[in-house]
């Protein structure tokens, strides 16, 4: 397809969906002069790219020269040639030689004979040195796509020319397509011939699912579920044109696909494969259809399946570019998944169903039979419904909800109007195990149909519960279900517990209020028990002893206790808001790390058996947590980066993943990072309206800034954490352990008295609860505020009992930022090398830590300069005239209080760039710093 140059890059967001990387690769390359090659398979986003780059890079070229080839041009001579010189050859040809402006005009124009076997140096020549003269008047850059199309003499004339620019400002910023991996060496035999000699290729791959799903909200397919999302990834294998097309005739096609079945592959993309498969004979292609219809097909099991000639005729396909070989076994795998849905799109209805009832008998997992006996089946019938049914129990059971779901939708068609189990109680199943999957807004869009025609009272409560859970942390959007759900529950207590429960975390969600919250939990809790509900009781005890450990209630380790004891419901028990969550979250409160790690990794563990995303996603962020307070950082960044991607993935806890996260890189990765983290986790709490996670993303948010250096932010962030939680009747530190934070803050913006306040109210609280960790920070946080008023040998004996504690109860980091605190207070009473010396112990936690933003601080201290004697001068400031462009841009940029990340991306080139032109100016003005860049640039101290 030939791409229009003339589009602006400016109005397409979806440039830097999922390309931020290529597309960062490729910007490096065009800064420093280089050219770039963007290579993929077709509609990867080449041009979209390639468009993007070419936009931004034309300001700074005094020439731009275009071409973009199509494959029913690529048989005339000389035309791309022509696209890329036409427009100023009136502009070369008068210096060129005489013979070699003749041999272009000629070629170019048309007029005369030119080829390359009778003008052939000339013509070469000529391209040069056009180049060259075009080089002269400014840089020059040539955008050129599609360089697969290229016709043979134009690229022949432009590689020569390449090859031989050397130093002169000519930059290349083509585009070409390689189908697959493996042919990226293909890449550089074929295209870069037409490129300079250190051309960067840039691949792009395909787009996860997550980015797949950002580019369809962008193009205004918000609406589709992310059951279908998943589904378009899959189907489009990541190729953004490809998740397009299936997203745009999702959303024009009057009926969605049937469960089981896969998606609807328009005409614009059939007509990709279907040339192909027309050359296939009629047995290949039908036994091609019974692999598009299988899960794993292989040889065996198309044989099985009737198709007698399977490996001839999948062979046959193969030759063809169809199938792909598989290495690692005799599964038959189609070269991509969108080869699979056309040929499965375009057989007729009949001949589907035949392929399915084939595998229903040949596929030896129950599950794959009775999927397939379902989608051969027409109209109802129970025997079919029944053992669909059994199908998605025994998936349920090897942790796979979302085939669960698949699986009783299917049943629930199957099932006749006056069967038992009915077809809408199926239904609810399947919404419930949806929920499980992490695909909330299926079990939404199901449950929202059953209320539209179940007149039944379980039904119908069953139906509005769903709807509260799909609704996650935005519960105050579905207040409207709550009457309607106690309407319907009447006077039947474990209808009524089920609504209670929900109630109770409305409470909490919504109006932020833990007393309340756990009344409703106890309510429900009595009501399940009177109607033997062991489920949902144990639920309720779970809510129950959550808010009593936050809350600080002394009941807690007594309500725990009433929720872990037996019977208990396996599902229930290692749910994010069963009793196991509720133990591990009193664990960690109470110190015990060690034992708190034990038993979140045991229910990781659990819920990854059974396919439970949510609490996967929920208990991953918990283990984040426990590392992060045992001072391994790095171990810490890891966890929580996978439950935020997890996150973003399913559609669920995104807010509080970006909290932990945040929290996660303040301590071990990017504050910048940590910052932007931070913000997202306090916006969509408040877009939420949950007033839970508000305090925990503004907690995040203080402690970003205070490691950022900025106290005046954390302490605005942290006063409102403050409010919240007052409002909120919480009153157990250990639950955000922010107060630390403050405290320091405020010590740090001349408010001792304020931060003294904070400390002396949150040590009552500690003290009667003995929380032995938060009374080590806040005898931290008091240590800084002796420090202030002159009381310097009172603040250090008080940090190295802090420290010495700290050390004791396992907090690693809060161990190293009490020792950096010490080290503060003895540099400024040192000289420099005892100064020095006094943060060696510091920077060791730290290091052991994986905690960089804290060595930064560390080294941010040393270099800051001290009260006791100066070193000798540093250079005139006039030293600055005599740096190079790049590190004159550099240092005016430190001066003006930018970071690295800043600097680099105001100038357009990578951090490590920016790092090794500061250290050029420190040893060319012999400073040590960046303190010295700006002492240097306010001119010499008087004397």
């Amino acid at each position: 397809m030939r791409r229009d140059f003339t589009e602006s890059a400016g109005c397409r967001s979806d440039l830097v969906i999922g390309r931020e990387e290529s597309f960062g690769a490729a910007r490096e390359q065009l800064t420093r002069g280089g050219s770039v090659l963007l290579h993929g398979p077709a509609g990867i986003g080449k041009s979209t790219v390639l468009r993007a780059l070419a936009s931004e890079y034309a300001g700074t070229a005094h020439t731009v020269l275009r071409c973009s080839a199509t494959e029913s041009e690529s048989h005339l001579p000389f035309l791309a040639l022509a696209d890329l010189l036409g427009l100023v050859l009136d502009r070369v040809t008068p210096v060129l030689p005489d013979a070699q402006a003749t041999a272009l005009e000629s070629a170019l124009t048309g007029r005369g004979e030119s080829t390359l076997q009778r003008d052939g140096l000339a013509l070469r020549l000529a391209v040069l040195s056009a180049l060259r003269a075009l080089a002269a008047e400014g840089p020059v850059l040539v955008v050129a796509d599609d360089l697969q199309w290229l016709d043979p003499a134009s690229a022949e004339l432009l590689g020569f020319a390449a090859r031989r620019l050397g130093d002169t400002p000519v930059r290349l910023l083509c585009a070409a397509r390689t189908e697959g991996p493996e042919a990226q060496g293909a890449a550089y035999d074929r295209h870069l011939r037409a490129s300079p000699p250190d051309t960067r290729a840039v691949r792009l791959g395909p787009l996860t699912r997550a980015q797949v799903s950002a580019l369809l909200d962008e193009r205004g397919y918000a609406g589709l579920p992310r059951s279908t999302v998943r589904d378009i990834h899959r189907t489009s294998g990541g190729n953004p044109l490809f998740a397009l097309e299936l997203g745009r005739a999702l959303a024009e096609s009057p009926t969605p696909p049937r469960p089981g079945e896969p998606l609807p592959v328009p005409t614009s993309l059939r007509a990709l494969v279907l040339t192909r498969l027309e050359m296939l004979s009629d047995e290949a292609r039908r036994t091609l259809l019974v692999a598009s219809a299988g899960a794993r097909p292989t040889p065996a099991l198309l044989h099985a399946a009737g198709r007698e000639n399977a490996e001839a005729e999948t062979a046959q396909a193969a030759a063809l570019g169809l199938l792909a070989t598989d290495p690692e076994g005799p599964a038959v795998r189609f070269a991509h998944p969108l080869i699979s849905a056309a040929l499965y799109a375009e057989a007729p209805a009949p001949e589907r169903r035949a392929a399915h009832a084939a595998l229903s008998t040949a596929a030896s997992d129950p599950i794959e039979r009775a999927r397939h006996l379902a989608l051969a089946t027409t109209g109802t019938d129970p025997e079919v419904a029944d053992r669909l049914a059994e199908a998605a129990a025994l998936a349920r059971d090897r942790g796979a909800p979302s085939v669960a779901a698949s699986l009783g939708l299917l049943a629930a068609r199957h099932t006749p109007p006056d069967g038992t189990p009915g077809p809408d109680e199926r239904r609810l199943t399947a919404a419930e195990d949806a929920i499980t999957a992490g695909e909330p807004d299926l079990a939404r869009d199901i449950a929202r149909e059953v209320l539209t025609r179940a007149g039944a009272p379980d039904e119908r409560v069953r139906a509005w519960m769903v709807v509260i859970e799909a609704a996650g942390q935005a519960i105050a959007d579905v207040d409207a279900a709550f009457p309607q759900a106690l309407a319907d529950a009447g006077e039947d207590p474990r209808l009524l517990a089920l609504v209670h429960y929900q109630l109770a975390w409305r409470s909490l969600v919504v109006q932020g209020d833990f007393a309340q919250g756990r009344e409703e939990a106890a309510h429900a809790a009595r009501l399940a028990a009177e109607a033997a509900d062991r489920r949902t009781e144990l639920l309720a005890l779970a809510f129950q002893a959550q808010a009593e450990t936050l809350m600080g209630h002394p009941d807690a380790p007594e309500t725990i206790g009433r929720a872990l004891a037996e019977p208990q419901d396996a599902r229930v028990a290692c749910h994010h808001n069963g009793a196991g969550s509720a133990r591990f979250r009193w664990l960690v409160m109470s110190d015990r790390l060690a034992e708190a790690r034990t038993a979140v990794t045991g229910l990781l563990r659990e819920v990854r058996r059974r396919g439970m995303a949510e609490s996967e996603v929920h208990y991953l962020r918990f283990l984040a947590e426990t590392e992060l307070h045992s001072g391994h950082c790095g171990r810490a960044l890891e966890l929580s980066r996978e439950s935020l991607t997890l996150a973003r993935d399913a559609g669920i806890g995104e807010g509080a993943g970006a909290m932990q996260a945040a929290l996660a890189e303040a301590a071990g990765g990017d504050v910048e990072r940590a910052l932007t983290l931070a913000r997202e986790a306090v916006r969509r709490a408040e877009e939420d309206g949950d007033a839970v996670y508000l305090s925990r993303a503004l907690a995040a948010l203080g402690h970003a800034a205070l490691v950022a250096g900025d106290a005046r932010a954390a302490v605005r962030a942290l006063r409102r954490v403050r409010e919240l939680e007052a409002g909120a009747g919480i009153t157990d530190p250990a639950r955000g352990r922010w107060q630390g934070d403050l405290a320091e803050a405020l010590v740090r913006t001349g408010e001792p008295a304020e931060a003294l306040d904070v400390i002396e109210v949150t040590r009552a609280h500690a003290l009667r609860l003995g929380r032995g960790s938060v009374l080590a920070v806040l005898d931290r946080a008091e240590a800084l505020v002796r420090a202030a008023r002159g009381e310097h040998r009172a603040a250090v004996t008080r940090l190295t009992s802090a420290r010495e504690r700290l050390a004791a109860l396992g907090y690693g980091l809060e161990e190293a930022r009490a020792a950096f605190a010490l080290a503060e207070l003895s540099g400024d009473r040192a000289g420099r090398a005892p100064r020095a010396a006094s943060y060696d112990e510091a920077a060791r936690l730290f290091r052991s830590c994986r905690a960089l933003p804290w060595l930064r601080r560390v080294e941010a201290a040393l270099a800051a300069p001290e009260a006791g004697p100066q070193p000798a001068r540093a250079p005139h400031p006039e030293a600055l005239a005599g740096l190079a462009s790049m590190e004159r841009q550099v240092a005016a940029l430190v001066r003006e209080g930018a970071t690295n990340r800043e600097i680099a991306g105001r100038l357009f080139v990578s951090v490590k760039t920016v790092e090794a032109t500061l250290t050029r100016v420190y040893r060319k003005l012999g400073i040590r710093s960046r303190v010295d860049i700006v002492r240097l640039a306010a001119g010499p101290r008087p004397e």
